[in-house]
């Protein structure tokens, strides 16, 4: 795992390699189908009221991520490239609440085979578009974190 946080730019860049105890294909599927995606995107705790996906180059991503508190996170963004089920590429953009983009993000996913098992590596560059941006950098290795985590515990679950 790397983590590169520069204050002055508001930039973030997080990469992090896990092996998940799941085939590959059933991994990549975890990652484009929405039914599976809102059940683990996210920090724990959050919830995924609203999850579409568009799956292919070009098609949208909304997410609404709910805190705890009630809170809602929106997520827009598009898929910029589709490898099944080696690469996922997608652009995502944070907003507020009336729509005006806080942080821009692109990341890059990758799925290896490895002894029926899945070797996953996000790679998440993300850009801050407004001052809260400083705050939701901060979060993001441990966003990610806990977002593969709760991936892994239901990757593992769908196996059996």
């Amino acid at each position: 795992m790397a983590i590169d946080v520069t204050a002055k730019t508001a930039e973030c860049t997080v990469s992090i390699t896990r092996i998940i105890d799941a085939p590959r294909a059933l991994v990549f599927k975890m990652w484009t189908d929405a039914h599976h995606l809102a059940q683990w995107w996210g920090p724990r705790h959050f919830t995924n009221p609203v999850c579409e996906l568009d799956v292919r180059v070009g098609g949208a991503i909304l997410i609404h991520m709910q805190a705890p508190d009630g809170v809602t996170y929106p997520m827009t963004g598009t898929f910029r490239e589709i490898v099944p089920p080696e690469r996922l590429v997608f652009m995502a953009v944070a907003e507020d609440a009336n729509g005006k983009a806080l942080l821009e993000s692109l990341t890059t996913v990758t799925f290896a085979e490895q002894d029926g098992k899945t070797r996953l590596t996000v790679d998440a560059h993300a850009i801050g578009l407004a001052p809260i941006a400083l705050q939701m950098l901060a979060g993001m290795e441990a966003g990610w974190t806990q977002s593969l985590d709760k991936l892994a515990e239901l990757a593992m679950r769908a196996c059996g």
